[in-house]
């Protein structure tokens, strides 16, 4: 069984991301062990890029000020060692494709598994073209985690039928980022995936609320939250661990 199911095992799964090295490393450690002593049950570690096409404007300023910083895969994987000495709850990265292929998908999958990584997202990598590195992560047992957009439509069962690890349901169309209001149909989308997987499913784009993430874990199995946090950790830098906290439990208390 993939690891990362036990984030799942105790209900709604709260789901935090962070963008390594913004605005340093140390801070990104303090803040992952801050999610996890509030109750997130999974993390999602952003590997700094230099062209994040998913992502909107408030973790693009973050992947540019942690690659300003001297970020590196490198550095990041050494992030994960570290953090891998008492953080316990499953941690995933992502990612671009083009991150992978430079460092060398052999040599970054199973430098996945040597550190503690247990599945990659890469948004710019399309259900077609998951062959690139599917057999790889499959030798290492790193999950390879597949996204289904309100654009799936006929392709959602096609593509729920081949997931690890969860389902990452993205919320709305366009890049991360806030949104006051998320109204696309998912209910609708998640009974498709219920009817083809067992796997879990949790919602992400957009939410930043705990309203918002318990209407979202209402209807699947966890919540994914990004821009909200980055953008605290934007506003508080070295001294954004705390804030961090508290966010991610009145986010965790909601679900």
């Amino acid at each position: 069984m993939s690891n990362i199911a036990k984030a799942f095992e105790k209900g709604k799964a709260f789901i935090p991301f962070l963008t390594c090295g913004d605005p340093d490393m140390d801070t990104t450690a303090a803040c992952v062990r801050e999610c996890v002593k509030n109750g997130a049950s999974l993390i999602e570690l952003g590997i700094p890029f230099s062209d994040p096409t998913a992502e909107g404007p408030v973790i693009q300023a973050a992947n540019l000020r942690a690659l300003s910083g001297g970020a590196t895969t490198d550095k990041v994987f050494d992030l994960v060692r570290s953090l891998r000495r008492d953080v316990t709850v499953p941690m995933v990265f992502m990612t671009y494709s083009n991150v992978v292929f430079s460092y060398g998908a052999e040599k970054f999958i199973s430098t996945c598994r040597d550190t503690g990584i247990d599945g990659i997202i890469l948004p710019d990598l399309p259900y077609e073209e998951k062959g690139e590195f599917a057999p790889l992560c499959k030798k290492y047992g790193v999950d390879l985690i597949s996204l289904i957009a309100p654009t799936s439509e006929n392709r959602i069962s096609m593509i729920a039928k081949d997931a690890e690890g969860f389902i990452y349901l993205v919320s709305s169309l366009g890049v991360t980022g806030v949104r006051s209001e998320i109204t696309t149909d998912l209910a609708s989308i998640v009974k498709v995936i219920r009817q083809t997987t067992d796997l879990p499913c949790a919602i992400g784009f957009g939410i930043s609320t705990p309203d918002q993430a318990h209407k979202m874990a209402a209807i699947s199995d966890g919540a994914i939250v990004g821009s909200a946090i980055v953008k605290l950790i934007a506003q508080h830098g070295p001294s954004s661990p705390p804030y961090v906290g508290a966010y991610v439990n009145s986010m965790t208390s909601s679900l």
